[in-house]
């Protein structure tokens, strides 16, 4: 079942709020998912030019709802994730990647049934040297992200937060 939320009524409750508890990603990320508004707990990875832990891990694991972050170091070089990758992905139940770098084949992106955020498209492919670090603080988009925080995005942009903010039914 779907999450309803609006990105600005977050930032609307927690825009006097010094805590850090809600950070905002810079804008900059294009939406290419064939889902456009998404949220979840959050999975990191930081790898640069080698999705082999991507792969692993959207291929291999259940994904119950979470969202992949990748701290690809705002690489446009090499695509971190692909058509295929997301296709599984979306079987696997994730709802959503968000790659701080770039990603390809638009069309099976567009026809995966999850969001995909990255910051831009290129069509080469990605090393795999099986290089990669799981489930560390990232910084993506300006903002810090600790794995277990959850992500969320809609039209409006992307916000962080340390907890859950929806309204579970």
């Amino acid at each position: 079942m779907p999450i309803s939320f609006s990105t600005c009524d977050f930032c609307d409750t927690h825009k006097d709020d010094q805590s850090g508890a809600l950070r905002v990603l810079a804008p900059g990320f294009q939406d290419y998912g064939g889902v456009s508004v998404f949220a979840g707990a959050v999975v990191t990875v930081r790898c640069h030019e080698d999705n082999s832990m991507v792969k692993q891990i959207l291929e291999n694991e259940a994904g119950q709802g979470r969202v992949l972050l990748v701290d690809g170091a705002a690489s446009v070089h090499r695509a971190l994730m692909g058509g295929s990758i997301a296709a599984v992905a979306a079987r696997n139940g994730w709802a959503g990647v968000v790659v701080s770098g770039a990603v390809r084949d638009t069309a099976e992106l567009r026809a995966a049934p999850m969001g995909v955020r990255a910051l831009a498209l290129v069509p080469m492919p990605t090393s795999r040297a099986g290089q990669g670090q799981r489930d560390v603080v990232v910084n993506v988009g300006g903002c810090m992200v600790r794995p277990g925080e959850w992500l969320y995005a809609d039209a409006d942009g992307m916000v962080v937060s340390d907890r859950p903010l929806h309204a579970v039914s």
